[in-house]
């Protein structure tokens, strides 16, 4: 153990400040959510954002890094709580080297930071090597003095680290003894044996290789230093306990969890279960929900989902009988506050969150409650549930396998798990295939990712509607070229552009560059890896070649109505907080130049009233014409000035912040009006739900909304035209007409139960006698399969007990019907299975209950055949 005590929060603070003073840049986690890679749904290690900088895709902030990561991970979720080893949440400490150190410094440093910073004894810490890497062998033997007896050499799978094609290395990892009372008490127990004695803390990796992905290696130019060390395992041997759930901040949370239940830790192993689960998947829960991450059936909104539902399905278990994980959460937050000030500022939008989804899971497992229920009534003593069933249980409504088994063996039953284990699996084929190819870095394979990462571009728009600059790159769809011509489609791009690349919600200027007489219309402008702004388009006249003075010119019209429903939509969201509350967070827009549209955080549809008020505050703020400024400042004094943030965007150290009046304030990167009453008027068209917690709003303003009302308009001079009255009593001339319909409707209605009647008094005579059964068998022409049902019950009536087969040429389409009494039924007779044999001669099939069924069919001569066998097959069934 260490010298002295740690908590986990100093830990953190104390690896953050070591590498600072050691040259590095030292910052905050990044989002859970990858940025740009599609090749994992949530961040799993520390170094997954960086993988641009590692690749030379993007310049680096700064050569040395170090982070603190929030990571998930979900491979081994089945074991979680089982083991005190395994977890979904952890932070991941890691120092970066992007082609500055490399082994010696790296080593050195782990070395100086474990033994003279934290304190652990240099004798209980033994390194491991890749068996070929001389290099760090004498490093850790000849400079830092390591005896060579406690040094490991490894092979490729322990110590070398590669993932497909793309940069590699061999890595030297960090073990601690944490003594004999943890051990397998095996003679040959050493490093790397399997039990819990020797632990790895840190593993540094040296990416020096570019990997094949076929056993073939180069050695790159530039090497690269990346580490990592779980914070939480660094804790476990700073504070010698046993496992990471009793290290300062999980214990508390656990404990947290234990007073809940009304229980005790390490009482009963059943328990212990459910506490280690329930305490790892609410980090994991809150964490994810402070990121953005909203509960839903795919991707990552299933990740949450399925933690989420576990650890309310394990309280449960534990006999919390109430809500209790928005509860949790509170104590997750004050314990990783210090690491993450984030949490408490989205603190009521988390609780609400998982409030709601925890509220929809009690509801759920209730539905899966009872349709399993059902399906047992319908189950033998010893016999499986099928497969299918489970896992339409498990998909559908999110019952996990273990609790549908457990409710099952307690009733005789068992469960086909080979058989749920197949569906389970072409679930996974069915999403492995349908993902994107991609890259190393899980992009998509483009032939942006072949320009120089030197290439910058600068956005002048705010103040410049057209602009003279230098043609960097120009590309076609596939490769880099020198030249587009006349009619090539193609990217160009620039040193500095007016063009507003599409983001932030807000949609891409259009427009066209220009030299001399050649032409290149702007269709859309795209944000590109590495600070680069895409003009994608095609050449209409002439030709460009790299290095070309061109002329940059927006459409200025686009860009004015763009600029008015963008900054109505900051008037919108601070409108919605005033009226649904704070917890309303943007989570998403669009903005053009014809139409806004804003998503935001709320859990019910809204009412007219507060559309209402939403409109009116938004017009007010209009009318009032305030004056609309921008200012530049850093993250933190954004925050403090009172400027909203969005979920998942990356901000640098110096942002921009939109103030409009003293009204709103919000972090933004796009255009806005220079006042307010440029926008003229602001009308909601539509509000409506998109995904579990997360409303719609579509709205228009300016030049847009007057569009709408004479569309508007339009229609209704049509309406009055076509009804034959003036605009101004078309409500009237409409309430008249539908006076009208509604009589000849019922009129309509008298005359078909006249019809039917006629039809029942000449069908009546039609009754025969089989075996002692009355049977009637009639074709009823141009009869509705309701009036067919209709005729057949006052047929019922007058027949008493026996059986009737109806049959109706309705404008081409036979209809057909059967019924049974139950005296008939009683001596075999089965409408059902009547039905089905008379259906094929009238092209058609059908079936139903043994006294009553119905059919369809598409041959009308075929009726009276149908008609003869039906009595031959009542002759048949009854007995």
């Amino acid at each position: 153990m260490a010298t002295r005590y740690y908590g986990v929060n100093e830990l953190r603070k104390m690896f953050l400040d070591f590498f600072a003073s050691k040259g590095h840049l030292a910052r905050g986690s990044y989002s859970l959510v990858p940025h740009n890679d599609n090749s994992v749904l949530l961040i799993p290690a520390g170094m997954a954002p960086l993988k641009p900088y590692f690749t030379g895709q993007e310049i680096p902030p700064c050569r040395r890094m170090a982070t603190c990561q929030k990571c998930i991970r979900t491979g081994d979720i089945e074991n979680v709580g089982k083991t005190a080893r395994h977890g979904t949440f952890f932070e991941m400490l890691g120092n970066f080297s992007f082609g500055d150190y490399f082994k010696k410094e790296s080593l050195a440093w782990t070395w100086e930071f474990l033994t003279e910073k934290v304190g652990l004894e240099p004798d209980r810490l033994y390194p491991s090597i890749y068996e070929d890497d001389d290099e760090a062998f004498e490093i850790w033997n000849m400079q830092i003095g390591i005896p060579d007896e406690r040094i490991f050499r490894f092979g490729k799978e322990d110590n070398f680290w590669e993932h497909g094609a793309g940069p590699c290395g061999p890595c030297s990892e960090v073990y601690y003894d944490r003594g004999e009372e943890y051990g397998c008490g095996k003679p040959d127990c050493t490093v790397g044996c399997d039990c819990d004695r020797y632990m790895e803390i840190w593993n540094n990796v040296f990416t020096q290789f570019d990997g094949d992905g076929k056993g073939g290696y180069t050695e790159l130019e530039n090497k690269n230093i990346d580490t990592g060390m779980g914070l939480e395992r660094l804790a476990v041997v700073v504070q010698n306990v046993d496992s990471i759930f009793n290290i300062d901040t999980i214990r508390a949370l656990l404990n947290e969890v234990a007073s809940l239940a009304g229980v005790s830790y390490k009482d009963d192993e059943k328990t212990d279960i459910s506490l280690r689960l329930i305490t790892d998947h609410i980090r994991s829960v809150t964490f994810m929900v402070s990121d953005g991450i909203m509960p839903s059936n795919e991707g990552r909104g299933y990740v949450l989902r399925r933690l989420l539902r576990r650890a309310a399905r394990h309280g449960r278990m534990l006999g919390i009988d109430h809500a209790f994980l928005a509860g949790l959460s509170k104590k997750v937050i004050e314990v990783s506050k210090d690491g993450y000030p984030e949490l408490i500022e989205k603190a009521e939008f988390i609780y609400k969150v998982i409030s709601e989804e925890e509220e929809k899971f009690n509801r759920t497992i209730d539905q899966g409650l009872s349709i399993l229920a059902e399906l047992e009534s319908g189950m033998k003593d010893g016999e499986k549930l099928s497969g299918e069933e489970a896992f339409r249980l498990y998909d559908t409504f999110g019952f996990p396998l273990d609790l549908t088994k457990e409710i099952l063996q307690e009733k005789g039953f068992g469960v086909d798990e080979e058989a749920f284990m197949d569906c389970m699996q072409k679930q996974r084929e069915t999403a492995r295939a349908a993902r994107k190819k991609t890259n190393y870095m899980g992009a998509d394979v483009t032939v942006y990712q072949s320009i120089d990462p030197a290439v910058t571009s600068e956005f002048v728009g705010y103040e410049n509607e057209e602009y003279e600059s230098e043609i960097l790159v120009l590309t076609t769809e596939d490769e880099i070229v020198e030249a587009l011509s006349d009619g090539q489609s193609g990217t160009i791009i620039t040193a500095k552009t007016p063009f507003y690349a599409t983001s932030g919600g807000q949609n891409a200027d259009n427009g066209v560059i220009s030299l001399g007489e050649s032409e290149f219309a702007v269709e859309d402008v795209i944000k590109l890896q590495g600070g680069k702004i895409g003009h994608v388009g095609h050449v209409t006249s002439g030709m460009f070649k790299t290095g070309d003075k061109v002329t940059l010119s927006i459409n200025k019209a686009r860009r004015a109505a763009t600029a008015k429903n963008h900054s109505a939509t900051h008037l919108l969201q601070k409108a919605l907080r005033m009226v649904l509350g704070n917890h309303v967070e943007q989570a998403g827009s669009y903005v053009d130049d014809a139409r806004l549209r804003f998503d935001f955080t709320h859990f019910s549809a809204m009412s007219p009233d507060e559309i209402a008020r939403v409109e009116q505050i938004v017009n007010d703020e209009i009318a009032a014409d305030l004056a609309v400024s921008t200012e530049i400042m850093s993250i933190e004094d954004a925050k403090k000035s009172g400027a909203m943030a969005l979920f998942g965007e990356k901000y640098g150290d110096s942002v921009r912040v939109v103030s409009m009046g003293d009204f709103s304030k919000e972090l933004c990167g796009g255009t806005h009006v220079s006042n307010t009453g440029s926008i003229a008027a602001f009308k909601i068209i539509s509000e409506a739900g998109v995904s579990a917690g997360v409303r719609r709003i579509e709205a228009l303003t300016s030049k847009g909304l007057l569009a709408h009302y004479e569309e508007i308009e339009r229609k209704y001079n049509a309406l009055a035209a076509l009804t034959k009255t003036a605009p101004d009593a078309l409500e009237a001339r409409i309430t008249a007409l539908l006076g009208e319909v509604k009589a000849l409707s019922s009129e309509n209605e008298k005359l078909k139960n006249e019809k039917v009647k006629d039809s029942l008094g000449d069908v009546i005579n039609s009754v025969v006698d089989i075996k002692g059964v009355k049977f009637l068998a009639a074709a009823v022409p141009g009869v509705e399969m309701n009036e067919l049902r209709n005729l057949g019950d006052s047929l019922k009536e007058k027949l008493g007990e026996g059986v009737i087969v109806l049959a109706s040429d309705a404008g081409g389409k036979v209809n057909l019907i059967a019924m049974a009494s139950d005296e008939a039924m009683a001596r075999g007779v089965h409408a059902g299975n009547l039905i089905r044999e008379i259906a094929p001669l009238v092209g058609g099939g059908g079936g139903g209950r043994p006294n009553m069924a119905q059919a369809g069919g598409k041959n009308p001569a075929g009726i009276s055949d149908a008609l003869k066998k039906a009595a031959e097959a009542a002759l048949a069934q009854i007995k």
